[in-house]
């Protein structure tokens, strides 16, 4: 119960942050896109992007809440299936990155972002990976 309470806040969290993005606020928004070294965004997210990855870890959290039987609401069991191992798998190919700006195998490592995300992002990506497992295999 535990570790899904630190999922579902995990998850409320990182949501009303990109609500805020969505909204137009610019709140810890540059250093959370990666960028090249010669400082271009190598992604180019607008409010409709914000609010789509808002609204999914909104509902990542809900799902949770479904899973431990915290909300009634009944979900077809191959869906609570899939979804129970691809949340954490998401954040599993997060954390390990795409091997050049994202992740823990990226190769450029000097930019904001890429300081933010070997200390913050990635390891979080991993936390939450695991668990997600945890509450899985548990």
């Amino acid at each position: 119960m535990i570790a899904t309470i630190i999922l579902v806040s995990t998850f409320l969290v990182l949501s009303l942050i990109h609500f805020s993005w969505a909204l137009g606020s610019r709140k810890w928004h540059d250093e959370a896109i990666p960028k090249t070294e010669a400082g271009d965004w190598v992604i180019k997210p607008g409010k409709k992007d914000s609010l789509i990855v808002g609204l999914g870890l909104l509902f990542f959290g809900i799902f949770y809440l479904i899973k431990v039987e915290m909300i009634d609401f009944q979900l077809p069991e191959w869906a609570m299936d899939i979804a129970s191992w691809l949340i954490p798998f998401i954040f599993l190919f997060r954390a390990i990155g795409d091997f050049k700006y994202v992740g823990f195998f990226k190769k450029i490592t000097t930019t904001q972002f890429a300081k933010k995300d070997s200390q913050i992002y990635s390891p979080l990506c991993l936390t939450i990976s695991i668990i997600g497992f945890i509450i899985e295999l548990f």
